[in-house]
């Protein structure tokens, strides 16, 4: 699911490093997160939808690659960013 504008300007705001800063791994992450939320609520109400399942996986997988990315070139970001998005090591 779509994040809306607003909720996306937030996101990008508190986890930026600066101004509009849209492509650090820390905003990609953050923003990820918020839809597979989404994703899994809607998962969760509508068992039969495989392919939003396709998707979600696809999304996760992302993240993942993601944040072993920031674990490697910057242990300290990493860290930051899984404990205020609530993100098992």
């Amino acid at each position: 699911m779509a994040l809306a504008p607003a909720h996306k300007e937030k996101v990008i705001k508190d986890f930026g490093r600066k101004d509009g800063d849209t492509g650090s791994p820390e905003v990609q992450i953050a923003l990820l997160t918020e839809r597979i939320k989404g994703l899994s609520a809607h998962i969760r109400e509508n068992k039969q939808d495989v392919h939003s399942r396709r998707g979600l996986i696809a999304m996760v997988a992302r993240r993942n690659k993601l944040l072993k990315y920031l674990a490697r070139t910057n242990r300290d970001s990493y860290l930051e960013t899984i404990k205020r998005l609530g993100l098992r090591k």
